[in-house]
């Protein structure tokens, strides 16, 4: 018979905390507009066992999950490795891993200690008490569509280029009948609240949690970001606003929930886990003097186009000067690598995150894939085809961070903010790719 428990805890921040999302925009926490949560979905079928945690965060370092996984592992007996932690991707919560913005780096700025040790006593506690309060279960896995087609969101590199549409859904309810819990994956970037805010709230995800518990009062829900690298509601949403990360956090929630109404329950099944890990792979930037040049002329650029369409309310011309601001933000991010390496300065993100690691949680006919750091969505998509199972959730900010966007060789050529702030070499990410897959076999037997 298998067993299910769930458990969630509010860990939103005390006033005054830094608020992480917008580096460029220092930001201090001023209240709480939604709580933001942890919460835990445990499963076990007698045999093998496994912790899924998602956190209302920016990121959560690969050093706090080693930290996670041994005491859960001392205080109830669940293997540490068969421990996922993923992150929503909030743009509105505290910091809990390093950073990687150039003014934070050079004034020495630190994640806040007392918060994060805080943090990590409060998800071994949700963890074990998963596990002490599981029940009987019957357990469900599917997904549904809602994407462009619905003014959700997309590529925000490409209008209309690829993207991820699938709300991939886990669901576990006791034999009554009754849902205890849901774990929801989709891929969209958290930023309908923007650098304007002082305030924390887990953004969409937040509404999209609201509206499974109006419809399953009982469910604890936890919402893990997917492959949302180049993926947001830049060219989609109809503003930056609460109104609006509402619509799509509900429109998100009434799909998540119509997977139950098809789904095929199940109170035994398979449970495999299989991790391994790889060396990050970084890229060089150039010279020095290089890179000086290239600021000006992307600072130049910028400050051309805000000149002439910086009070515009117009989208298109507002997309034009913003994009040119990203990009001069990610040449002065590249200048300021190079001149801490130069100094010797550590770069937290890299140190604090070596070697990554790629962990495969099988659940029945359901795979749920874990990999650290912000990925490209075209990577999701092909582990998705090639995964051999019928519903796949690709987790990315799952069990550390990386140092910078996981891109595509492609969009190297073309440039741009995510580009241009990785530290990633270009073959990164096919060599991560290859690691999921063949972890993925391992699940299989």
């Amino acid at each position: 018979m298998l067993k299910a428990g769930m458990m969630s805890v509010d860990i939103s921040p005390e006033k005054g905390e830094e608020l992480g999302g917008y580096p460029h925009y220092p930001r201090n926490n001023t209240g709480v507009h939604d709580p933001l949560y942890g919460a835990c979905m445990y499963l076990s079928n007698g045999k093998e066992e496994a912790a899924l945690v998602t956190l209302d965060l920016l990121f959560f370092s690969k050093k706090h999950v080693e930290q996670v996984r041994r005491r859960a592992e001392e205080a109830c007996g669940i293997p540490g490795s068969h421990v996922m932690i993923s992150c929503s991707h909030t743009h509105s919560g505290p910091w809990a891993a390093g950073r990687l913005d150039i003014e934070s780096l050079e004034a020495g700025k630190e994640q806040p200690r007392e918060y994060v040790e805080g943090l990590i006593g409060k998800i071994v506690d949700i963890i074990v008490q998963a596990k002490a309060q599981a029940f009987d279960a019957e357990f469900t896995a599917g997904a549904a569509v809602c994407g462009a087609e619905s003014g959700v969101g997309g590529n925000r590199r490409i209008p209309g280029g690829p993207h991820d549409p699938l709300v991939g859904v886990l669901a576990v309810r006791e034999t009554s009948g009754k849902v205890r819990g849901m774990f929801v994956n989709y891929t969209l970037h958290p930023t309908f609240i923007h650098e304007w805010s002082t305030v924390c709230t887990a953004d969409y995800p937040g509404y999209l949690r609201l509206q499974l518990q109006e419809l399953e009062p009982e469910a604890v829900v936890c919402f893990a970001q997917g492959a949302s690298g180049n993926q947001s509601s830049r060219y989609y949403r109809k503003g930056e606003s609460y109104d609006e990360a509402e619509r799509v956090g509900r429109l998100l929630g009434k799909a998540a929930h119509s997977v139950l109404d098809r789904a095929v329950w199940k109170n035994e099944m398979e449970i495999a886990v299989a991790s391994q890990e790889l060396p990050l792979e970084l890229r060089t930037f150039g010279t020095e003097e290089d890179l000086v040049e290239k600021v000006a002329q992307d600072k130049k650029n910028y400050e051309e186009l805000y000149a002439k369409y910086g009070s515009s309310e117009n989208r298109e011309e507002y997309y034009l000067w913003q994009n040119a601001n990203l990009k001069l933000l990610g040449s002065e991010d590249q200048l300021g690598y190079v001149r801490m390496q130069k100094q010797g300065i550590k770069i937290e993100l890299l140190e604090d995150e070596q070697p990554a690691e790629v962990q495969i949680i099988r659940l029945g006919d359901a795979c749920v894939v874990g990999v650290p750091g912000e990925v490209f969505v075209e990577y999701a998509l092909y582990v998705k085809a090639m995964a051999g199972f019928g519903t796949v959730l690709f987790n990315e900010l799952a069990n550390g961070c990386l140092p910078g966007y996981l891109y595509t060789p492609e969009s190297l050529v073309e440039g741009g903010y995510e580009t241009d702030t990785s530290m990633l070499g270009e073959e990164f990410g096919g060599h991560l790719v290859e690691k999921v897959l063949e972890t993925i076999r391992k699940v299989k037997g």
